[in-house]
């Protein structure tokens, strides 16, 4: 499955580190309510997110490229 491409609003730290704060997926911005985790590696920071649409998102900064992908979207399973 190949995820849409999307814009993230990063806020960096004061080590420079870049954390999401919002983004925009398929035209529609979503707030981080909540970041679950996160992890880092030589060469990307992943960020395991809650957003304002309630779904949970895990986000990728890769650090070479300066570039944030969604790299999994979970699904809503309607009742």
């Amino acid at each position: 499955m190949i995820l849409p491409p999307i814009t993230v609003e990063a806020y960096a730290g004061y080590k420079g580190e870049e954390t999401p704060r919002a983004f925009t997926l398929d035209g529609i911005r979503l707030s981080v309510d909540e970041i679950l985790g996160r992890r880092y590696t030589e060469t990307h920071s992943c960020f395991r997110i809650r957003a304002g649409d309630g779904q949970r998102y895990v986000l990728r900064y890769d650090l070479n490229e300066e570039a944030w992908e969604l790299v999994m979207q979970e699904r809503r399973m309607d009742k």
